[in-house]
């Protein structure tokens, strides 16, 4: 599996789904995206995102179920329509609203206000902004419906998460699509509900019929 985070975290958020799908004899690689974490350093754009997973996509033996939050929804889904031979699955959270419209408004008035806070104590403070100028104009409906139907998709959010509210929409246009919403969890869904989070990927892992490595080495 590869791991892609959210907007201003790191691959830190997944430590939980790591340990147990490691423990299950699962390859895992939790990535950071650019202005993130260990490349904090560098500037964010959709191309720099995708060579990222691109990267930790080929260092594992097999093809991967990608599991994305939010950004690294977007992000993993636009990889996958890109390289479609190249994944197993996707996993898909806290990403179910096109970032257009209202939406998008919504975090470019934000934005200021984040970029100030992150200012203080961050020198990635440009992140907020970096994401909107590579989304800007971006669909991930189309990236959706240009992935060929084999892949399987995996929709989980939680309840109260602002950006589930076009989920319907994304799973009538997705044949076999799966949708999971997390009673009492928002936005961070795999944080704020770790264990039905986890039990949903594993299941996600068992349909795909993934062996894992102690079984085939």
């Amino acid at each position: 599996m590869v791991f892609v985070h959210g907007l201003s975290t790191s691959s830190a958020i997944w430590a939980h789904q790591v340990e147990v799908l490691t423990r299950l004899g699962h390859d895992c690689v939790a990535v950071d995206l650019p202005g993130h974490g260990r490349r904090g350093h560098e500037r964010f754009t959709l191309e720099a995102a995708l060579r990222v997973i691109d990267d930790a996509v080929r260092r594992l033996p097999a093809p991967p179920l990608l599991v994305g939050l939010s950004l690294g929804g977007y992000t993993s889904l636009a990889y996958a329509a890109r390289h479609e031979d190249a994944v197993a699955g996707v996993f898909l959270s806290g990403c179910s609203t096109e970032i257009k419209g209202w939406p998008l408004r919504g975090y470019r008035r934000v934005s200021p206000v984040v970029a100030r806070g992150l200012r203080k104590a961050t020198d990635t403070w440009h992140v907020v902004t970096d994401m909107l100028t590579a989304l800007h104009g971006h669909s991930s409906l189309a990236d959706l419906r240009r992935l060929p139907v084999p892949v399987p998709v995996w929709f989980v959010n939680g309840r109260w998460d602002v950006l589930r509210f076009g989920e319907r929409r994304l799973v009538a246009a997705r044949p076999g699509a799966r949708l999971t919403v997390v009673k009492g969890a928002g936005h961070d869904v795999n944080t704020h509900a770790p264990t039905a989070f986890t039990a949903t990927l594993v299941r996600a892992v068992r349909e795909l019929g993934v062996a894992p490595v102690a079984a085939t080495a």
